[in-house]
């Protein structure tokens, strides 16, 4: 099990509605360069006539230098000038909204080297201070929103009918092998067969009425790539048909059987078989949350600030959220046992009451 930060996350205040903390868990959050904390206070070092958010990079000072401020004008007051690292003068509201505009950037210069010294003189800040605030706030780096876009943008070209040479450059590839040493990790298929919807690429499935209500499973030759709920078999084929429109799609319930059962046992508490094969296509941020899910006790939960420490990216809550948001393989990848930092029950993309069902079944047995 992968180990948890020093401080409990169920002590860390609301970073929307902030309350004040004693003294000790300040130090503490500081010591831990905790970033849940980045809203609530800052600390200033008499030593150095500075001060910084909790999270700073900077080399942890003496605990008797220390002095904390609720607001960074408070500590200005004092004498205490901003740190130039970690920007603490910098608002909240602000922040989200430079990370938008950056976003904004690199979509619309897709067919352009977007390189971090580019971006950085573009915003006023150094590559190294740009891609840190970026990873932070989204969970992965420019280049690989940057690459992410560029392959959306070329799904979406490619479905609508475009030749692959078209939609290659539209989306900013500069050349066919820099495209295809790609595609095939991204799409499971070269951009020819995605663009005739994957007609070279059988899917099997299967429907069941499960205790959550009709599921699909999804499975090609290599694993189970999708399960999806909703209300009734037309709307999970459906949805099926838009991802693939002329795949070769096939109702298999005898073929894919046992790896049904395999996942009703699950919704009814039992631990899923660990052979079940998953052929899932994922970024490396994707892929660690998804791999830490994993590894979460059946009818324990964790919340998505304690996932993204146990990553290691405490400041990428959001992004973990996301990744749960895309899982594609509900309950073989637990995203349900992922709760918000209060312990309520925060969102589920196949609705709240099966997130509490599942949870339900795991702690009865």
């Amino acid at each position: 099990m992968t180990t948890m930060s020093a401080i409990d996350s169920s002590s860390i205040p609301n970073i929307e509605n902030p309350k004040k903390v004693d003294s000790e868990l300040q130090w503490q959050a500081v010591l831990s360069r905790d970033a849940n904390y980045d809203c609530s206070f800052v600390f200033a070092v008499s030593s150095t006539g500075i001060y910084c958010r909790p999270s700073c990079a900077a080399k942890r000072p003496r605990r008797e230098n220390v002095t904390f401020f609720r607001h960074g004008a408070d500590a200005e007051k004092a004498g205490y000038r901003a740190c130039l690292r970690c920007r603490p003068a910098t608002t909240s509201e602000q922040e989200p909204a430079e990370i938008k505009a950056i976003c904004r950037f690199i979509e619309g210069h897709l067919e352009e080297p977007l390189t971090l010294a580019r971006l950085g003189e573009e915003f006023g800040r150094s590559p190294f201070q740009l891609q840190k605030k970026f990873k932070a706030a989204l969970g992965i780096t420019p280049r690989a929103y940057a690459e992410s876009c560029r392959m959306n943008r070329l799904k979406q070209n490619l479905q609508s009918g475009r030749s692959v040479t078209n939609a290659m450059y539209d989306a900013g590839y500069s050349s066919s092998s820099r495209l295809y040493e790609r595609a095939v990790s991204h799409l499971g298929m070269t951009p020819d067969k995605y663009r005739r919807g994957a007609i070279a690429a059988p899917i099997r499935y299967t429907c069941a009425d499960t205790p959550l209500g009709c599921m699909l499973l999804a499975a090609t030759d290599r694993g189970v790539c999708a399960i999806h709920f909703a209300e009734s078999e037309m709307e999970l084929e459906q949805g099926l048909r838009r991802e693939f429109p002329f795949a070769a799609r096939r109702r298999d319930d005898d073929g894919l059987r046992a790896w049904k059962d395999n996942l009703l046992g699950q919704m009814q508490g039992q631990e899923l078989n660990s052979s079940l094969p998953l052929d899932i296509r994922s970024t490396a941020f994707q892929r660690k949350v998804w791999t830490y899910l994993q590894s979460i006790p059946r009818g324990e939960t964790r919340s998505y600030s304690a996932v993204a420490k146990a990553i290691g990216q405490p400041a990428a809550t959001r992004a973990v959220a996301r990744a749960c948001a895309t899982n594609p393989v509900a309950v073989a990848i637990p995203c349900h046992r992922v709760i918000s930092r209060g312990g309520e029950m925060s969102g589920y993309r196949w609705g709240i009451e099966r997130k509490k069902a599942l949870l339900s079944a795991e702690r009865a047995r």
